[in-house]
């Protein structure tokens, strides 16, 4: 059986560094209304959750901070994926 997803926007596939309150990942794709990350921790789906994301721009290096929330996670050895929400965000120096 072939499922099909029905994605709001279109994703990018460049990993980024995420900072969280406690723990650092790396992004396996975010697009302007969601990201999924690799990181240590325990998460659950419903939760709030804030996040930055470094981008790397031609004037420097911006942070990308992020409220939204936990929509699925999926634990992988050590690590667990999180797929968020974001609801809502600005963008500033780093």
């Amino acid at each position: 059986m072939t499922r099909t997803h029905q994605r709001k926007d279109k994703r990018f596939d460049t990993p980024m560094l995420v900072f969280l309150e406690n723990a650092r990942g790396v992004t396996r794709d975010t697009s302007p209304s969601g990201a999924f990350f690799w990181t240590s921790g325990t998460y659950t789906p419903g939760q709030p959750i804030s996040f930055a994301i470094e981008l790397k721009t031609a004037g420097g290096r911006m942070m990308w901070k992020c409220k939204g929330a936990v929509v699925r996670t999926e634990p992988r050895d050590y690590m667990v994926g999180v797929a968020a929400t974001i609801t809502e965000s600005t963008m500033e120096p780093a």
